[in-house]
């Protein structure tokens, strides 16, 4: 299995203990528990470095569990906090979850660095959104001393609501703010925009940017081909959105520019049809998802595995490369997407991808693990461990809770 590479940043094989944990995937996390020497240095190696494709990919609960499961040091972790904005953040997500799950070492360093850390608006704003009032609410002093005037906003999150520290406007202003309602222009003038040759960029954005927010404009579509950047190398903001609000109706028109040359303009016809499109579209859909992985563009083939789901086993030529997908894909977020379109077209031989799935990072993986891996006496231990974990996602425990509870009649 080849690597996957970002820029000079390379992912290890797929089949290693490294590339699995790299990728968050259940077995990653399986195979560390089967060999603990091995996998030490690993795993601090995948809280040291962010290796998420992107920033909705979920690690922070896995890592936390690894470190947990393994009987790890914390120290390591706790050195963290000291570096950069982005290491700070990544040893406090973790911490403050092993802290959940009755770490005094782990909770008494977050507070530590509260009350002299760098980066400690940003550690004392994380803890409060998941650790009990209780503790952190003894903070409110020093916290306060330690404000500067120059801090963001601080009126959108705990603790500054309950300590009365909150700025940014008055709620009552902020909320007369929301009643204001103007007037836009009307569906002739901002199709007059996008169709003006002297109009630039920003203006048409704009108009893009309303419509979206409107009922579907079928007189967009004729113009779609035209609004990409000057550089024809992107679309213009906003031309998705307003473009999705026409559903089918672009159906016709973005069989044409799903075969153009431009890159951003046959994208937008690519998932017009993977949402809307109809059989005739499937070979162009199939074609489009080997693209992306002979590419190794990780970022929206969940949306074509969405709209192949929609044809199900008429869309049976796509399912080795979703499988293909949901073993290589770095690119967490998109994993669950995978297995669901799978669940749709070709389900046969998915029991170890649900029984995997519910150690995976994400936790739209382990819920459908939950209700999908079969009824094994692994897997109902695991479910004991997901319903009672302090740290986990409440949907995840309550569906575990809800699945052993309906074995148990």
């Amino acid at each position: 299995m080849s690597d996957e590479s970002e820029g000079d940043r390379a992912y290890a094989p797929v089949d290693s203990v490294k590339g699995l944990l790299q990728r968050g995937r259940g077995l990653g996390a399986l195979r560390a528990m089967d060999d603990p020497v091995t996998a030490c240095e690993l795993v601090y190696d995948e809280v040291r470095h962010d290796w998420r494709w992107d920033s909705v990919d979920d690690r922070y609960l896995y890592l936390a569990r690894l470190i947990q499961g393994l009987g790890l040091a914390l120290e390591p972790v706790i050195a963290l906090l000291a570096g950069d904005e982005d290491d700070c953040e990544r040893a406090t997500r973790v911490l403050e979850l092993i802290a959940v799950s009755g770490s005094a070492e782990a909770r008494e360093a977050l507070r530590a660095y509260i009350r002299e850390g760098e980066h400690w608006v940003d550690v004392l704003e994380s803890v409060a959104g998941i650790w009990p009032t209780e503790w952190w609410d003894d903070l409110a002093g020093i916290s306060r001393d330690r404000l500067s005037g120059e801090e963001p906003l601080l009126w959108r999150s705990e603790p500054w609501l309950r300590w009365g520290t909150a700025h940014g406007g008055s709620a009552r202003t902020r909320l007369q703010g929301m009643h204001t309602i103007e007037l836009g222009p009307s569906r002739r003038q901002l199709l007059s925009v996008l169709a003006g040759s002297d109009m630039d960029d920003g203006a048409k954005a704009q108009a893009l940017h309303t419509l979206a927010g409107r009922p579907p404009e079928p007189d967009l579509i004729p113009l779609v081909p035209e609004l990409g950047t000057v550089d024809g190398k992107w679309p213009l903001p906003w031309l998705g959105r307003a473009v999705e609000r026409l559903g089918a109706l672009a159906v016709a028109e973005a069989r044409a520019w799903a075969t153009d040359e431009r890159d951003w303009l046959s994208w937008t016809g690519i998932l017009v049809l993977a949402e809307h499109g109809e059989a005739q579209d499937l070979p162009v859909l199939i074609r489009e998802l080997a693209g992306h992985e002979e590419a190794g563009q990780w970022c929206g083939p969940e949306r074509l595995a969405a709209g192949l789901a929609r044809f199900g086993p008429a869309a049976a030529e796509a399912a080795p490369i979703l499988r293909r997908f949901w073993l290589r894909t770095p690119h967490s977020y998109e994993r669950p997407g995978y297995l669901k379109a799978l669940a749709a077209i070709d389900p046969a031989g998915l029991d170890r991808a649900y029984t995997e799935s519910l150690w995976d990072c994400e936790p739209d993986a382990r819920l459908l693990g939950v209700a999908s891996a079969p009824d094994l006496p692994q897997v109902r231990q695991r479910l004991t461990q997901l319903r009672d974990d302090p740290m986990e996602k409440p949907e995840v425990r309550t569906a575990a809770g809800d699945r052993l509870a309906a074995g148990r009649r």
